[in-house]
């Protein structure tokens, strides 16, 4: 049996403000759930479908905690994760040497979601965020990642500050339409990755401190076609191209 109490919780933790109140998050599927078990700290976990690490509970008191249409059969509370101060500077310095991500403003929580299961895929386990991106631990964001979010760090942090900090030797890559073609232009297997907002793309202060300026291009170059690419599919590109020519070196 569910009490109130905890299907207030849960409900609550739909909103920004009360996961950031209680340091809460909740995450939904025997997949995604069992990652985050490997990682993070569970304040309480629910079953419908016979799970004896769980609090067992009807279909019908997990379709009303559930945000999903088809509940999945496991419902957990996180705690969320706390990162110092010292681990944030361990991970900016880390782009000097290692391929790290930084999302500018990007808002729609299925392709937060989608860009870390992408990052999870090939390898990169930082991503920065400026404020305006969407809350990493949005339900929505939490299950579009498909359990990736227990493998990829996501700090959030002002963008042109930490660009600022990174040793000048460091790449960073910004898909511009004014862009080099990224499959005739050098890259690199460390940097910083920069993908933008949905609409507006990166930011004016960020894009001017884009040092390879990439432009994924349309075939053929001449055809009137789509205006852009989803965020999320060009940061699969982005990354694809970017770790099959460091294989190739």
């Amino acid at each position: 049996m569910v009490s109130r109490n905890e299907l207030k919780l849960v409900r609550q933790l739909e909103q920004k403000k009360y996961r950031r109140l209680h340091g809460l998050f909740v995450a939904e599927g025997d997949k995604v759930c069992d990652d985050l078990l490997r990682t993070m700290p569970v304040y309480r976990l629910y079953s419908s479908n016979g799970r004896a690490d769980a609090i067992a509970v009807t279909d019908d008191e997990l379709r009303r905690m559930s945000f999903l249409q088809h509940p999945q059969g496991t419902l957990g509370i996180f705690r969320m994760p706390q990162h110092s101060s010292d681990e944030e500077q361990q991970a900016i310095a880390s782009c000097a040497t290692r391929l790290c991500l930084a999302l500018d403003g990007v808002q729609d929580p299925g392709n937060m979601g989608t860009i870390l299961r992408i990052a999870d895929w090939f390898g990169i386990d930082t991503v920065f965020c400026s404020e305006s991106t969407a809350d990493v631990w949005n339900p929505k964001v939490v299950q579009a990642t498909m359990g990736s979010i227990a493998r990829v760090r996501v700090w959030y942090t002002d963008l042109p500050a930490l660009i600022r900090s990174l040793p000048p030797s460091t790449p960073v890559y910004g898909t511009l339409l004014n862009g080099d073609n990224i499959y005739a232009t050098p890259l690199h297997n460390h940097g910083l990755i920069v993908m933008g907002n949905e609409g507006n793309g990166i930011s004016d202060e960020v894009r001017r401190m884009v040092t390879h300026r990439l432009l994924i291009p349309s075939y053929p170059a001449s055809r009137q076609g789509a205006e852009s690419l989803n965020v999320a599919i060009a940061t699969a590109l982005v990354c694809g191209e970017i770790r099959r020519r460091a294989d190739i070196i």
